[in-house]
């Protein structure tokens, strides 16, 4: 069903150097749907009284006044950044930016219509918004589209490196979960996500939380049917350090020029083993219990004495239904708590155990130079870079080419899970 409207929805905090860049972009799109924009000016109502940062208070008033006279193309702006209009409480930051942007979008809102989420320092393309559009048309199924990603390099080296590094340990991670065929196999970020309007009221909106929004919210909609991994137009979000919020790429930027990566490891292949094999035992799941380490995770898990299996057959008809209940419960969160539990017991110095997965995935392309007993910063800049896009180009080939894990032919049977709007 081809989309009559396509919204962009952007939360904006302080963002006066960066925002007209990328209204600039949106402004040059080459694209045959109608979109508008919507931008939500925020900062909790605390900062006016803040004087270390009443500063932001300030700019955002500025942005709101560029806005109101910006007339490339039309901006709704949501303000909640004038005196007495700032966020009140606990109910603050890009969460609630992103909430309300999504229900005033759905306010109006067609069900075949989309949403674009972008942060305010993103760049896109010309063709950005029509890919979306032309994605969703030929697969009708999908409620949302996780969208790849690249950060273009600042040229400032301390951040580049940052970036870079933060970069391998997404993309280490996301292949890892491609490879063995995890239907959370994919990235959650803020400003790579589009979705259709009518999964946004299925899943209820989106949960505000602080940090974590995008991955939650992708994460229901994987829930709920099979999320698009692969876009012919990617984003390019801003390489910057931040402590807006508790995690994401600001704030591992901000420990890992610190020299704390502790957060953001580079996961060996053998963490993800026992996943992989639970995912091939699943029919005999389906009929008794059997035992591996992660299996026995998500028991230990459920806090229950109860066969958290039996449970799930005494309330599912056939292996279809046990398949997607088990995905239910294994879901993305579980799998990164049981993967950062199998890499403490791993010592390998992180060049060298991504040197070992690309030699495994992609010998072909290694390069002659990379000597993976060097630690990471002793690489130059150039040479990180060359490893980042190594692991792009590898990640987005996996994205293309995989349609689902192996039991998607399973999930397509299932009227619940081909999502129709």
């Amino acid at each position: 069903m081809t989309p009559t409207r396509i919204y962009v929805a952007i939360p904006a905090m302080d963002e006066l150097h960066d925002l007209p860049l990328t209204l600039q972009d949106l402004a040059a799109q080459q694209v045959r749907v109608p979109f508008e924009v919507h931008v939500c000016v925020n900062q909790p109502e605390t900062y006016w009284e803040d004087d270390q940062n009443r500063l932001v208070c300030i700019h955002n008033q500025e942005l709101l006044s560029f806005l109101k006279t910006y007339s490339a193309l039309p901006v709704q702006v949501l303000d909640y950044a004038s005196p007495g209009k700032g966020w009140k409480g606990k109910n603050f930051g890009v969460g609630w930016a992103r909430k309300m942007l999504f229900e005033n979008i759905l306010k109006s809102a067609n069900p075949e219509d989309l949403i674009i989420s972008l942060d305010a320092d993103t760049r896109i393309k010309q063709g950005y918004l029509q890919s979306i559009a032309d994605n969703f048309v030929a697969h009708p199924e999908w409620p949302a589209i996780a969208v790849p990603y690249y950060h273009p390099l600042t040229g400032d080296e301390a951040r580049d490196r940052a970036v870079l590094r933060y970069e391998f340990y997404m993309r280490n991670y996301a292949i890892n979960l491609l490879r063995i065929g995890s239907p959370y196999g994919f990235t959650a970020i803020g400003s790579a996500i589009a979705m259709r309007t009518s999964a946004l009221r299925k899943i209820g909106g989106i949960t505000p939380l602080k940090s974590g929004e995008d991955f939650y919210l992708m994460q229901k909609m994987r829930k709920m049917a099979v999320v698009g991994l692969y876009n012919e137009e990617c984003v390019y979000p801003a390489a910057r350090y931040s402590t807006r919020v508790a995690f994401g790429t600001g704030p591992a930027m901000m420990k890992g020029s610190e020299g704390n990566w502790d957060s953001y490891p580079i996961f060996a292949q053998s963490c993800f083993e026992s996943i992989a094999e639970s995912y091939n035992l699943l029919p005999q799941l389906y009929l008794q219990d059997v035992h591996t380490d992660f299996l026995d995770f998500l028991q230990v898990g459920a806090k229950t004495e109860v066969s958290l299996w039996q449970s799930i057959r005494q309330n599912v008809k056939d292996l279809p239904h046990f398949i997607q209940a088990f995905h239910e419960k294994a879901d993305g969160l579980r799998i990164l708590q049981f993967v950062r539990r199998q890499h403490k017991n791993d010592h390998a110095k992180e060049s060298s155990t991504l040197y070992e997965n690309l030699s495994s995935w992609i010998p072909e392309t290694i390069p002659s130079w990379w000597n993976p007993e060097l630690p990471f910063e002793q690489l130059s800049l150039e040479q990180m870079n060359d490893i980042r896009n190594l692991l792009f180009h590898y990640e987005n080939e996996l994205r293309k080419k995989i349609d689902d894990y192996k039991y998607y032919s399973y999930f397509c049977s299932l009227k619940n899970t081909v999502f129709k709007t």
